[in-house]
């Protein structure tokens, strides 16, 4: 198992509170050094408040 492969497998154990406390971090750190224009910052916020809300899509696995 790869690195992400094993981060992925410990975010899926996460509580839902702490996973999305995960995605706040993870898109704090991600945005500190890209440059984001307004619309896409605005698509962002809105996902965010999706996902606070439970307001999501759930994507069976791809098949191999």
């Amino acid at each position: 198992m790869n690195k992400l492969e094993a981060i992925e497998a410990a975010v899926r154990q996460l509580p839902r509170e702490e996973a999305l406390e995960l995605l706040d971090r993870l898109a704090d750190f991600l945005e500190r050094d890209a440059p984001i224009n307004p619309e896409f910052a605005a698509s962002i916020e809105r996902g965010r408040a999706d996902l606070r809300v439970g307001r999501v899509r759930i994507h069976p696995p791809a098949e191999k």
